[in-house]
């Protein structure tokens, strides 16, 4: 069973910058489209960007033009680029890729921006 494995998280200041990254142990075939997700205390898990297979993306509102979500298939990889990083962005991040086959998801890395 291929596992994700996320990493960057960690703690920022407001206005700074944080580079997520999200590695496969295996390669994932037909895959539909690989996204980040958010989940902040209390709240409900969101998603924040998406990318799907023929490399479209699209983004939640709330992180249009500071986040970025690129994708390595050659290294089975992900990132999320995060930019001008506000406290609201403070949240448990968590990678997703859909297959055909199966739904995977990622432990989670932390991400904590203070004001």
């Amino acid at each position: 069973q291929v596992q994700l494995v996320e990493s960057g998280g960690g703690l920022v200041q407001a206005g700074g910058s944080l580079r997520l990254s999200c590695a496969a142990s295996g390669s994932i075939s037909r895959i539909f489209d690989q996204a980040w997700y958010r989940q902040a205390p209390g709240k409900e898990r969101e998603i924040v960007a998406r990318i799907l297979s023929g490399g479209s993306t699209n983004y939640a509102d709330s992180v249009k033009g500071r986040f970025t979500i690129s994708v390595d298939n050659a290294k089975n990889t992900m990132s999320l680029q995060m930019n001008s990083l506000k406290p609201e962005d403070t949240a448990v991040y968590y990678c997703n890729i859909r297959s055909v086959w199966y739904n995977y998801w990622g432990q989670g890395t932390q991400v904590t921006v203070s004001s």
